[in-house]
């Protein structure tokens, strides 16, 4: 990439702390037109690193993590200060990258060892290559985590990446960048800058594929563009993810759950509980809880120390959820609790009741930190209701245990908690289902979305 002696406006990105609209650092924008040749640096990059084993290209990243949590205080402020969460949640994300660098690495290597398998006179040898080049284009709401889940298992299984951040939060994925960078070979790794002309010319490129997690409408467009070159996709979109309650749940455990599920990253988070469904018998009892619990939650920015929750992103991002919001309370729901003005781009946690799939809010993604109730009177009517989207990423039930089990078989997401979070055992995809997402990431099987599947086989004596 080139960058001019003397940037000007154009030249370059600026990142705000949306806390306070204070310039918190720039990068220079990558040249729309210069896109093409950061590929082909990556593309140039490609034999030697594909020459490597999975092991070799895995024990080259793990100084990587070392580094990350060594300098975890610095990077973690950069990324809070842009993208607005609590300082202590930046500084867990960068953390969390490093910490796990080592066995994530081992992991992929071990998910792309070949496969044998034997029949009479035939040996089948199933081997996992990386595609490519791979165009990884990221969000901003994890901003250190989503780069991270995408560039070390594109890299490990064998391909090159040439990474676009969002342009929310181009400090802390450039950081990141350059410190993955000090151990690996030139051209394995590069970042793009800028908006969306950089995006659509680093999809429209000679990329073999795409990992891209944002909005449903950016995926369906990335698709679009991809199709004419048949690219390979992983695509993670959006989400309207249910929790059901229904009698016989720990009401403490689901409304604990649903509180920080609602509302935790400013609701900024791709599995929030964006609707939830419960049974009428106790709802008051769910509802008494669910609001004690939301009292737990303080509004502030990254830096006080008393905050557990920071500012929406940007002001469009505010507007979007403040509109949900009134078009309900216009259409009969009612505010339990919050809903009150901030100043900036804060929203206070708000639990709102009496939702309907009249409401937009409980149609059309959030992303912001809003509880939706919507009473029902069973479970066939919680299943119903909750399977009554377009989305399936994420959903949670909690209840009388066989019941609950149950009812979790007829949720069409691609992720069910029972009585629990949705997170799974170690190994366990994260998957989407319907438009939430094509390909899928994470453990053996996600690591493998990055491969190109090869059969070789031979005879046998």
């Amino acid at each position: 990439m080139t960058t001019m002696n003397t940037p000007t406006a154009a030249d370059t990105l600026n990142s705000y702390n949306p806390s306070t609209g204070e310039l918190v650092g720039s990068v220079p924008v990558t040249p729309a037109n210069q896109v093409d040749a950061v590929i082909a640096t990556a593309r140039a990059a490609l034999p030697a690193w594909q020459a490597l084993s999975a092991q070799e290209r895995a024990d080259m990243l793990k100084p990587a993590g070392e580094k990350l949590i060594e300098k975890a205080d610095e990077l973690g402020r950069i990324l809070s200060l842009e993208q607005g969460k609590p300082l202590a949640e930046g500084v867990g994300e960068v953390t969390g990258c490093g910490s796990r660098m080592n066995d994530e690495v081992d992991e992929v290597a071990k998910a792309v060892q070949p496969d044998i398998l034997e029949d009479e006179g035939v040996k089948s040898t199933l081997y996992y290559d990386g595609y490519g080049v791979c165009a990884a284009i990221t969000p901003w709401n994890f901003p250190a985590l989503m780069p991270h889940w995408t560039i070390v298992p594109a890299l490990v299984a064998g391909n090159t990446v040439v990474l676009k951040p969002s342009e929310q939060t181009p400090l802390i994925a450039d950081e990141y960048v350059k410190i993955l960078n000090e151990y690996l070979p030139e051209g394995v790794l590069q970042i793009v800058h800028g908006e969306d002309d950089q995006g659509k010319a680093l999809v429209a490129g000679d990329v073999d594929m795409i990992a891209f997690t944002g909005s449903k409408t950016a995926g369906q467009h990335i698709m679009a563009a991809a199709a004419p070159g048949l690219k390979r996709l992983i695509l993670e979109l959006g989400s309207k993810d249910p929790c059901i309650v229904l009698e016989g749940a720990d009401l403490e455990q689901a409304a604990g759950f649903a509180a920080r599920n609602s509302f935790r990253n400013c609701g900024q988070v791709c599995v929030s509980t964006e609707r939830i469904y419960v049974q009428d018998s106790i709802k008051d009892a769910f509802v008494d809880k669910l609001i004690e619990e939301t009292k737990q939650f303080k509004v502030g920015d990254c830096l006080n120390e008393e905050a557990n929750i920071g500012p929406m992103v940007m002001k469009e991002q505010k507007e979007h959820v403040i509109a949900q919001v009134e078009d309900a309370k216009s259409k009969g729901a009612k505010i339990l609790f919050g809903g009150n003005p901030h100043d900036g781009n804060f929203v206070e946690p708000t639990i709102l009741d009496g939702l309907t799939h009249d409401m937009e809010i409980m149609t059309v993604e959030t992303f912001g930190p809003i509880a939706c109730i919507a009473t029902v009177k069973d479970a066939d009517e919680a299943v119903a209701l909750a399977n009554d989207t377009e989305y399936g990423l994420g959903a949670v039930v909690y209840g009388e245990d066989t019941l609950a089990r149950k009812v979790g078989r007829q949720l069409t997401a691609g992720m069910v908690g029972v009585n629990r979070s949705l997170g799974g055992a170690s190994g366990s995809p994260w998957v989407g289902a319907r438009k939430s997402g094509i390909g899928y990431h994470s453990g053996p099987l996600g690591h493998r979305q990055f491969c190109q599947l090869r059969v070789v086989s031979t005879n046998e004596e």
